[in-house]
């Protein structure tokens, strides 16, 4: 609270005093003794009821406003993460052909044995036994 407030809630807390002191005790008691049932019962609500609560924010509290852009920078960051795995992926399968187009042309087999037709067709039917 700054100073205007605190200086506001005396004036309200001496007014309320001033209508106090005509009033019969009893009629006094009876009223703090619903003020404590009420403090209580507004104090025990606070502490069940859930609430959102971000650094930086008003009060402490989240408001909603701003969900739509909220959720809509969520389904981006999502999207974003979806492409990046599959663009990761799909260069980890290039990279691996790479690795096996350089074992084959590192091999001791010449040039000639690869574009033969006869062992192109051993390649896919397998060495007969």
């Amino acid at each position: 609270m700054n100073d205007r407030e605190s200086e506001f809630g005396r004036k309200i807390a001496r007014y309320l005093d001033q209508g106090v002191a005509d009033l019969r005790p009893g009629t006094v008691y009876r009223l703090q003794q619903a003020r404590g049932a009420a403090l209580a019962a507004a104090s025990s609500a606070r502490a069940t009821e859930p609430e959102l609560a971000m650094a930086g924010g008003p009060g402490g509290r989240t408001s909603l406003r701003g969900a739509p852009v909220r959720m809509l920078g969520l389904a981006l960051l999502i999207a974003a993460a979806g492409f990046g795995y599959q663009q990761w992926h799909s260069m980890a399968q290039v990279r691996e052909f790479e690795e096996l187009d350089l074992h084959l042309l590192a091999s001791d087999l010449p040039i000639d044995a690869y574009l033969d037709r006869g062992f192109q067709n051993w390649l896919h039917n397998g060495p007969e036994r």
